[in-house]
């Protein structure tokens, strides 16, 4: 991913149990309007690409692959970064609206980084996790009837065009370009953001990023204990990361950024064996759950 700790919180891994295993299925949830299995397909395919950095042809023809299976998906450019492209969805609706993101780009090294859950497992959940809910408006009676705006964002150039997030003096501003420019073109257009990052390892928990808005966090938790997930979102809160959701809390928007920040992210051994179906099941389902009742809420409600 990018992120690297700006300051210390109460950090406490608990990482065992129950969620080891890569094999699929629903472990448990009590709905199952995320397809857990595409999404792991979606995942096994980014990462057979190899490594693939912001701008890299590889990303660039991943990106078209990508394009397609968001709701009216294009591309946004990324203001002074030629050959960078931000990917985006949206299901219409009234605005400010909702933003899913999660970046879609590798680090440039170490050399053979395939970027399995920094990177591949959120972009898997984003896509469909848009699936999953348009799915579900399309079984109301009125589809959009005041529903807010949904728009599943797959940023570009989160990581830095040179070297690790540590390495960099001021990675605000070498990294998450793709974020930054969007929330630049976009003004006053979002009323939340959810993003996906390290996602999808096995021993999956997510206490709250540091930084992350403490009500549209609570929010989340309440979904993830609607649908059955709340294991693999503990009460507390962990360090201040530095990541895709930060341009937006730095606009005014409320943000929270799900991280599992104990997994080694930036190490060749973010690979599909580190992985876990469940997780990325548990974590879909409670997206899902949060962007249908964000959806449909009043100003008051949404953060």
């Amino acid at each position: 991913m990018c992120a690297f700790v700006l300051c210390l919180g109460a950090f406490a891994v608990a990482g065992c149990g129950g969620d080891d295993d890569s094999g699929g299925g629903a472990g448990g949830l009590r709905v199952d309007r995320f397809d857990s299995d595409a999404a792991w397909r979606l995942v096994q395919q980014q990462v057979e690409v190899g490594q693939r950095p912001a701008g890299s042809p590889q990303l660039r023809k991943l990106a078209e692959e990508l394009r397609p299976l968001l709701p009216e998906g294009r591309f946004e450019s990324v203001r002074g970064e030629p050959g960078l492209r931000n990917v985006v969805g949206t299901l219409p609706g009234r605005r400010p609206g909702i933003v899913v993101g999660a970046h879609y780009d590798t680090l440039v090294k170490p050399k053979g980084f395939v970027g399995a859950n920094n990177g591949a497992a959120g972009t898997a959940v984003v896509i469909e996790a848009a699936r999953a809910v348009a799915a579900a408006e399309r079984k109301l009676a009125d589809p959009e009837g005041g529903a807010r705006e949904v728009r599943f964002v797959l940023f570009d150039g989160e990581e830095p065009a040179a070297g690790l997030p540590e390495e960099s003096a001021d990675f605000y501003h070498s990294g998450l370009r793709g974020s930054r420019a969007y929330v630049a073109a976009n003004p006053d257009r979002t009323a939340a953001m959810v993003l996906l990052d390290y996602v999808g390892n096995k021993g999956l928990r997510l206490p709250r990023e540091g930084s992350s808005h403490i009500e549209l966090w609570s929010r989340l938790r309440g979904a993830a204990r609607r649908v059955g997930a709340q294991h693999f979102f503990p009460p507390y809160s962990a360090d201040t990361i530095t990541d895709d959701h930060t341009p937006f809390l730095r606009a005014g928007v409320p943000a929270v950024d799900l991280i599992d920040w104990s997994y080694p992210g930036h190490d060749l051994s973010d690979g599909l064996d580190k992985l876990s179906r469940r997780s990325i099941d548990a974590v879909g389902e409670s997206v899902v759950e949060l962007v249908l009742r964000l959806r449909r809420a009043s100003g008051a409600e949404i953060g």
